[in-house]
């Protein structure tokens, strides 16, 4: 009976300390017991995929990039002529009435800003700031600073300011290999209706978009909410980082619900060192338009056609003078593949006025090749835009 007891009191003892160890253990490394679990099981519970769990607050992307968006208040004299009582000419010179004098009225344009330098260079769009005799920005920090035009691209809808202050803290941009993906969440920055700065949060729903087929626009399609006073504001990515500049909307007067578009971070990066550098932007115009090669869906060649095919050549052009024809296929620009008309827009756009292209496509399945000396693009009427 002793030695039974005296064996239990033994066992009794290495259990305690056991026990003892496990807690201390425990305590100091608090995983250990889930790792010595997943080994004991043979990884039994990895079995099932991990789901990466995404940012339950966006407020470190928000502190980041909020204090660089700016709100803009652009200010000009409206002149107001005296109100006609007749609208037909004749009648107005029968029975001339006096109907007061001519009168002029300040009009104000509410729209955003996004700080883009430390040494004060500021992005907006240019139907922002147009035709504006004084600009006024109000900063995050509640100081109001005026800002003096530098130049505008009515056909990207951007406009760069100057302003004169200290203390500016500028937003970081994306680079090239960060561009936006469908499926991305996006925040929206801006001024809406002038009740003060206001976040709104939503996903990038299309890129590449193009509202006027014969611009070079290449937009970003979110339905993050942009209303009217977010123009010019900063669409930004999970990170704060800048990824487009917020530009129009399609209203709900056309049934339209959370269609909002963004100028990319890389376009507007190319019209704000061209505007700093000249004042102005440069683009090469080969003066034709084209458009994408039809397939036929019997025709067993690949579904994503390269290359376009000219639908029209302007007159006394660069196209016209180097003998390129309508229905003419153009496969490359140099000795960049064609990919669609809207990749040769974009290398169009970049070709040095005066500098010699060669271009080479199938006339009419007959290879050729031209040489086309671009000129510099003729002004085109801006997009209409909230």
């Amino acid at each position: 009976m002793n030695q039974a007891a005296r064996t239990f009191a033994f066992v009794a003892r290495f259990v305690v300390l056991g026990l003892a160890i496990a807690f201390v253990i425990g305590l100091v490394f608090p995983g250990s017991g889930a790792l010595l679990r997943q080994r004991i099981v043979g990884h039994a519970e990895t079995a099932s995929p991990v789901v990466p769990e995404g940012p339950v607050s966006y407020a470190d992307a928000v502190a980041l990039a909020a204090p660089s968006v700016v709100n803009i208040y652009a200010n000009k004299l409206v002149t107001e002529q005296p109100r006609q009582l007749y609208s037909d000419p004749v009648l107005q010179r029968i029975f001339s009435v006096p109907t007061g004098p001519v009168r002029t009225r300040r009009q104000q344009n509410l729209g955003s800003g996004v700080i883009v330098s430390d040494d004060g260079y500021v992005l907006t769009n240019n139907h922002v700031i147009a035709n504006a005799d004084d600009i006024q920005l109000l900063l995050y920090d509640g100081r109001v600073a005026s800002a003096k035009v530098v130049g505008s691209d009515d056909e990207t809808d951007l406009a760069v300011l100057k302003v004169d202050a200290g203390n500016l803290p500028a937003i970081k941009m994306t680079d090239a290999e960060s561009r936006p993906r469908v499926g991305d969440v996006v925040l929206a920055i801006g001024n809406p209706f002038g009740i003060g700065q206001t976040v709104t949060m939503g996903i990038v729903s299309a890129i590449g978009r193009q509202l006027n087929l014969s611009s070079l626009e290449s937009l970003i399609q979110t339905d993050a909410a942009i209303n009217f006073g977010n123009s010019g504001g900063a669409l930004v990515n999970a990170h704060g980082e800048l990824v487009g500049i917020n530009t129009s909307l399609i209203g709900q007067a056309v049934g339209a619900e959370g269609i909002g578009f963004a100028i990319p971070v890389q376009s507007a990066r190319d019209v704000l060192d061209q505007i700093i550098k000249t004042g102005h932007v440069v683009r090469g115009w080969i003066g034709a338009d084209y458009g994408p090669v039809p397939v036929s869906a019997e025709s067993g060649l690949p579904s994503a056609a390269r290359g376009v095919v000219v639908n029209e050549v302007s007159p006394g052009g660069p196209a016209a003078l180097s003998g390129i024809q309508q229905r003419d296929v153009l496969l490359k620009i140099g000795d960049e593949d064609i990919l669609d008309a809207s990749d040769l827009r974009k290398h169009e756009a970049s070709l040095k006025p005066g500098t010699a292209v060669t271009v080479s496509g199938l006339r009419n399945g007959q290879p050729f090749a031209l040489s086309i000396v671009p000129t510099q693009r003729p002004p085109t009427s801006p997009v209409q835009t909230q």
